[in-house]
């Protein structure tokens, strides 16, 4: 039993890599060719993203369950704070959020064939080794918020690769907030890092939650330090319950 068990997870795995590489190529031009014409055209390329997250969903058995969206406001822009265990929370977050958003994405990404392009026109980039790249990355993301364009930053800065729930947040997200005066949303991914442990390419399918927190507000009296001690507890908890 365990060899048979060995062998459809390999077969499995096969199998969501082609779904993951062969939708992308396909809806590419979805994605990649209306934000190149400017960010009013940028809704097309994020339902190009969305119809690969729900895709890649329904052929691999893999299936996103969202709550907490009786949270977000219509028309109302957010820096959505996520912690972050499994390639496998990208699609969920796609699926769950209403509408287009930037994530702030490592430069790492760009490696990958396809996805690196679809990273470079859809996220804001940083070299986290670079002061330069780290500047002209927060001008370019508080430039989306200005123009009306939700963020997404996973607050730990990479994949929780510990036993903990959470570790340390950075304070970028957080510093972001106070400088823009835009209300941060707490969210959680859970048991994605089960299914897909992080830095492996081993998965199984299941059922991922994807939960939106209460949204934090902020102003100009507000102090980083606190927000992030805020979200922070507020997504532990969210952990916890879930």
């Amino acid at each position: 039993m365990k060899f048979i068990k060995t062998v459809f997870l390999k077969i499995y795995m096969v199998w969501v890599l082609l779904v993951f590489s062969v939708f992308m190529v396909i809806l590419l031009p979805i994605i990649v060719i209306p934000i190149l014409l400017g960010e009013k055209y940028g809704n097309i390329a994020y339902f190009g993203l969305w119809l690969w997250s729900w895709i890649f969903s329904l052929l691999t058995f893999i299936r996103y369950e969202i709550s907490g969206t009786e949270n977000l406001k219509k028309g109302q822009s957010y820096i959505y704070t996520s912690n972050h265990t499994s390639f496998l929370d990208l699609p969920g977050i796609r699926i769950a959020i209403p509408t287009q958003f930037r994530p702030l994405a490592k430069k790492e990404l760009l490696k990958i064939p396809v996805f690196g392009l679809i990273a470079r026109v859809t996220t804001v980039v940083v070299d986290r080794s670079s002061n330069e790249s780290r500047k002209q990355s927060i001008q370019t993301l508080k430039k989306h918020i200005h123009s009306g364009i939700s963020l997404l930053i996973f607050a730990e800065g990479t994949q929780n690769r510990t036993n903990q729930p959470l570790t340390p947040f950075y304070d970028g997200a957080f510093r972001l907030a106070q400088e823009t005066q835009t209300p941060l949303m707490p969210m959680v991914v859970v048991n994605a890092g089960k299914l897909m442990p992080p830095s492996s390419i081993d998965i199984r399918p299941g059922r991922i939650k994807v939960i939106f927190g209460e949204p934090i507000a902020v102003n100009e009296n507000s102090v980083v330090s606190e927000l992030k001690q805020t979200t922070y507890n507020q997504m532990l908890k969210l952990l916890q319950e879930n």
